[in-house]
């Protein structure tokens, strides 16, 4: 007669059927650390988000909630369907793209701006299941790709000095520097600093402790007010279901769709490289195993997230923290998503956080990814100026969307003009194209 198994012994032999453990050589314990490290490296963004979310004029506290739900459905789905220790989350640069350019300087309204990232959402899942999006990310060379995001990188680390006062709007320079006397401004650049000194030594939760202490100086301030800790979730009804799909529908639009739907591309699948390849998936070419199923659970993760109030979600680089200490499988990636359901009855905390707090976070977003610059070849001027016009272009033109225009134009331009027209790939002189065509008859 055969031994009945524990309680314990069913759940573990559960999650190695599920996770393939073993195979990966790993274990429980491992992945549940690895979890939270990653948790602890990314639940900024449930601060964060809100506040650049707030700025376009939406509910904070409902955008608080929905950044925590898709973060949570996101994470769950990567772990379950593509078994890879990579979390999601709602992307950072294309928040601040569609609240301070779409609807704070074009004047969108934010439904109509939110319709915008919906299509775009909608677009790269349509290029995933044709999987046309495996031939651009093929055939966008190095230069722009590093360009894009280093001009994003640019753009949030402008936005985070504003936020935190260190740099003001001046009628003869454009810009200045601030009141450095402020005790905010000081709080601000006191924040960034703790990022930076402690992810220097390595401390996986660096940005989460800078958020915290710089609230709490604030509320010793004054700046700051206590509202609690632990309540139920806030009605998401101001935000969820709220976007205009068919208002967003026009050519005026057709370039920002056209951007967030490009940046998401190359933000989540780099991402979801770099991460792989850290935990030793990937093979000579950059593929990783499911990952197909990979890029279908991020695109739909996309398309619902831009639908229930919040910005594209993407694989998060943060992921990079749980694999370094062990995290091999999608039960990492289970674990990040359940801490952020628990997240989501913490709001008071969330509404506490004042603005120059998080701008320390966003300056810091900003110097990692304005570092990918090093892999351009700036012995190459035809490389190198059209990623320096792509980078530079998207902080001073005070747009994403015409920064990646004028990068593919300048690529075009330089390949041909300096007879290399044969590095001109079909889809660098299509994107090019279309962009000399919006802004022919469009803008």
């Amino acid at each position: 007669m055969s031994q009945q198994q524990t309680p314990l012994a069913e759940k573990q032999g559960l999650l190695e059927r599920v996770f393939k453990l073993r195979e990966h050589g790993t274990n429980a314990r491992t992945e549940v650390i690895a979890g939270f490290t990653t948790f602890l490296t990314m639940v900024y963004i449930v601060f964060v988000n809100p506040q650049i979310l707030g700025a376009a004029g939406m509910d904070t506290q409902a955008v608080f909630v929905t950044t925590c739900l898709i973060a949570a459905v996101g994470s769950i789905l990567m772990g379950l369907f593509a078994n890879l220790p990579v979390a999601l989350a709602p992307a950072m640069g294309l928040n601040a793209f569609f609240a301070f350019v779409v609807v704070g300087a074009m004047g969108v309204s934010w439904q109509v701006g939110m319709g915008a990232i919906f299509w775009g959402a909608v677009g790269l899942l349509i290029l995933t299941l044709l999987r046309v999006r495996y031939w651009i990310i093929a055939n966008i060379p190095l230069s722009l790709r590093v360009g894009i995001t280093s001009g994003i990188g640019l753009f949030i680390g402008m936005m985070g000095l504003k936020n935190a006062g260190v740099i003001v709007a001046n009628t003869d320079t454009l810009v200045s520097i601030g009141d450095l006397t402020s005790h905010s401004v000081l709080l601000g650049i006191l924040g960034f600093f703790i990022i930076v000194i402690l992810a220097s030594r390595n401390f996986h939760a660096a940005v989460l402790v800078s958020i915290v202490v710089t609230t709490v100086l604030g509320l010793l301030l004054g700046d700051v007010h206590y509202n609690g800790i632990v309540s139920a979730p806030p009605s998401v009804t101001s935000v969820v279901g709220q976007v205009d799909l068919a208002g967003s529908l026009n050519m005026g639009l057709a370039g920002i769709i056209f951007s967030f739907m490009l940046v998401n591309l190359f933000d989540s699948s780099g991402t979801l490289i770099g991460v792989t390849d850290k935990a030793g998936l990937t093979d000579a070419k950059g593929q990783f195993p499911r990952m197909k199923q990979a890029l279908l659970v991020d695109s739909i993760s996309s398309v619902a997230g831009s639908f229930i109030g919040t910005s594209s979600i993407t694989a998060y680089i943060e992921s990079t923290s749980g694999v370094s200490v062990g995290g091999r499988t999608g039960m990492m990636a289970v674990v990040v998503g359940l801490l952020f359901v628990l997240v989501i009855f913490l709001s008071p905390l969330a509404s506490m956080v004042p603005t120059y707090a998080a701008a320390g976070a966003l300056i810091y977003v900003g110097v990692l990814m304005t570092s990918s610059l090093a892999r351009v070849k700036w012995d190459d001027l035809t490389e190198a100026v059209p990623a320096f016009i792509t980078a530079v272009m998207m902080p001073f033109s005070f747009s994403i969307t015409e920064g990646i225009a004028l990068g593919f134009i300048t690529y075009c331009i330089m390949k041909i003009f300096t007879g290399r027209w044969r590095d001109l790939s079909l889809c660098v002189a299509i994107v090019a194209l279309l962009f000399i065509l919006k802004i022919a008859f469009v803008d």
